[in-house]
């Protein structure tokens, strides 16, 4: 896997362009720190780019499954690129306005790019080394994110705020530029294949897809769970930032979380050769919802790090294992389609967590708020465990009567 150049160029794009993406969502910040007083209102806009690209979404799939996936990635990572000089207008007029067409054209651009980025991937390595390259593909991305919110708090304490989306700006462009070098093989994804099919229909096509493959049906189930989490939590680090009345605590957060999630994506494959996967996704579901009851001690600063170290090392196993089972367990025909299906699901959740993070740190404050979502994550998790046992034991039970 390592001789192989596609794999280091993956890599490496994703590492410069996590740097881009973390300048920018730590000046998204600062900026709205600055001109929206509002929780709620902060969500609204952060929503409004979410929306956008939840309404591409169907489109991304079935151009993703029409074209070549290099193309795909060309074509979407220009547009983030040139998205970036929405937000440099904004900053110059002080309008938020700009932030919103910047936000809008940026999650269009990602509702292209992560679907054809995740349908590449099986392109590039073999399956038995797909574990492995998501947990390290992840990694990296942790690694730039720790590594890009550190520089964004240096650079926002010496440097006007523009300054970070210039940053952002040369990281998209030096991905755009790297994306060119990939070369994997398409051949086996023929007209009669992915092609065919994916001019015949979008969505409809992919839905028996995932009925049939009941692991693939509760895993996309399953991570509404994180995402309860993620939904809203560049709103949770500011809310604890003015708790503790602490700015230099964001950087923390973002890097005990980031600690937490290269270790489990390090180590989730020597757990994935002793464990199932669905006990893998089960177990470090309920280590989530725990880690947001442990936030109902956001005041004290070491117990908000070791939650957020908790929640970053269950999804650094909880993903690798979930982006796993998609790549492996659904045709490669219908990837395009499938990885916007399921990035819209993410969206249409992440935006209604968002709004609803927004809503409850106005009405209830930081502290109620984890406790309520922490108390859900963990009824869902035993929902959808007592779900999947009835499942199998009807499977076994069929297997029998069948034999």
């Amino acid at each position: 896997m390592w001789k192989n150049k596609n794999v280091w160029i993956l890599l490496t794009g994703e590492f410069i362009a996590g740097l881009g993406l973390w300048l920018g969502i730590i000046g998204n910040l600062e900026f709205m720190q600055e001109k929206v007083p509002s929780d709620f209102v902060k969500s609204i806009i952060l929503a409004g780019g979410l929306l956008a690209g939840i309404a591409v979404g169907p489109w991304a799939g079935r151009i993703t499954d029409q074209i070549s996936k290099k193309t795909v990635m060309l074509a979407s990572g220009f547009a983030r690129a040139l998205s970036v000089i929405f937000m440099l207008i904004a900053i110059q007029t002080g309008s938020v306005w700009w932030m919103v067409i910047f936000l809008v054209f940026l999650q269009i651009s990602a509702a292209f790019y992560f679907p054809a980025l995740q349908a590449a991937i099986p392109l590039v390595v073999e399956e038995k080394d797909l574990l492995q390259l998501n947990g390290i593909h992840m990694n990296v991305s942790t690694l730039s994110r720790i590594l890009g919110t550190a520089v964004a708090g240096i650079l926002l304490v010496i440097l006007p705020l523009s300054m970070l989306y210039i940053g952002s700006l040369a990281a998209y462009l030096i991905l755009f530029a790297m994306t060119w070098f990939l070369n994997f093989d398409e051949s086996d994804l023929t007209p009669g294949t992915s092609k065919g099919t994916a001019k015949q229909g979008g969505f409809k096509e992919v839905f028996p897809i995932i009925k049939g493959l009941p692991i693939v049906l509760m895993t996309l189930v399953l991570t509404l769970v994180p995402v309860l989490f993620l939904g809203g939590f560049n709103l949770m680090v500011i809310n604890i930032s003015e708790l503790q009345d602490s700015s230099s605590i964001k950087g923390l957060i973002y890097m005990a979380e980031g600690i937490g999630f290269m270790l489990g994506a390090f180590i989730v494959k020597q757990i994935g050769q002793k464990r199932s996967p669905y006990t893998i996704l089960f177990f470090f579901s309920f280590i989530i919802g725990i880690s947001q009851l442990l936030l109902y001690f956001a005041d004290v600063p070491v117990l908000t790090l070791v939650a957020f170290f908790v929640f970053g090392f269950a999804v650094g196993c909880f993903f690798p294992t979930a982006a796993t089972i998609f790549q492996t367990r659904v045709p490669k025909e219908f990837h395009g389609r499938f990885f916007s299906f399921r990035n819209m699901l993410d969206r249409v959740t992440f935006q209604i967590v968002l709004l609803l993070t927004g809503f409850l740190l106005d009405a209830v404050g930081l502290q109620i708020m984890v406790v309520i979502f922490g108390i859900l994550s963990l009824v869902m998790t035993a929902a959808f465990f007592a779900k999947f046992r009835q499942l199998r034991t009807e499977v076994q039970i069929n297997e029998k009567i069948s034999t």
